[in-house]
């Protein structure tokens, strides 16, 4: 039998693997997101939610979250969870979705779901307060990358939201 850290690592690694294929492929190829006006406000709750898997990628991918710090993790996949929500919301009034893209939000919030359900069978809620060093090898590192890029890509995500913010304003394009 699988352990819930070994399962988390792996479903954390699939989340990486989607959504960077529904970023690169939907938002920038296909869509062309950071280009559109019109879809500042997902730019910006992009911004959001990278900055969040970079926690996440990062956190879980390096860290057990003990005691009164699973709180901490589990606000974290909570707000994600909201901002997905509110994007959900966002995306469907400014645009038609290609259908790889609606398939692909299927996916990576089921697989959300089951990460959240990995940290609360981990058990690390009854456990003493602490944030105890974990090394998954190969997979850490992998998770760790994950986490570097989503943090650069919500910070370049941040600097198209405010682009497109001005351009809103001066009615000017680049």
């Amino acid at each position: 039998m699988v352990s819930a850290e070994a399962a988390l690592a792996y479903l954390l690694v699939a989340q990486g693997l989607m959504g960077a294929a529904d970023t690169l492929v939907n938002h920038e190829l296909i869509v062309r997101l950071p280009r559109r006006v019109e879809a500042r406000r997902e730019i910006g709750l992009h911004s959001i939610r990278e900055a969040l898997y970079a926690v996440i990628f990062i956190g879980l991918g390096w860290f057990q979250w003990h005691g009164a710090l699973a709180l901490a993790m589990a606000a974290v996949l909570v707000a994600e969870v909201a901002v997905d929500a509110v994007d959900e919301w966002t995306e469907n009034r400014i645009r038609v979705l290609p259908q790889n893209e609606r398939v692909l939000h299927f996916f990576l919030v089921m697989n959300l779901g089951a990460i959240a359900l990995c940290v609360v069978f981990a058990g690390w809620h009854d456990q003493p307060t602490a944030l105890v060093p974990l090394d998954s090898g190969w997979v850490s590192w992998l998770l760790a990358f994950f986490g570097v890029s989503s943090a650069g890509w919500s910070v370049r995500d941040f600097v198209a939201w405010r682009r497109l913010g001005y351009e809103r304003a001066s009615g000017r394009r680049p």
